[in-house]
């Protein structure tokens, strides 16, 4: 028993200090890609064909459940910020989500 535990124990302490580099590259990864975002939200980078792509189809899919989906163009990119963040929060949508959804509806206009 006490030989288990102590494996147990190694294996925990083995795992922490390997998994630190990967929890460190990832959380510099998820950095990287919020600023990206933030940037591309605040007009600094235009948001690429992939994330639009992405957006049209969350937005299909997502916003189609319970919304008779407007035309994109419909409203202003500021009236899109302000419905998206809405969503964000009675839908709920994830930040990734909602950030695609925004970016094709921006792009629309």
């Amino acid at each position: 028993m006490h030989t288990t535990r102590t494996s147990t124990v190694a294996i925990a302490i083995a795992l922490a200090v390997t998994g630190g580099w990967f929890v460190s590259a990832a959380a510099s990864a998820g950095e990287t890609t919020r600023k990206q975002t933030a940037a591309a939200m605040q007009g600094d980078a235009q948001p690429d064909a992939a994330q639009i792509a992405r957006g049209a189809k969350a937005w299909a899919d997502t916003c189609g459940r319970c919304h008779n989906l407007r035309a994109p163009n419909e409203f202003s990119d500021k009236n899109w910020d302000i419905i998206v963040t809405h969503m964000r929060v009675i839908a709920p949508l994830p930040g990734r989500v909602a950030d695609d959804i925004k970016a094709f509806l921006k792009s629309s206009n």
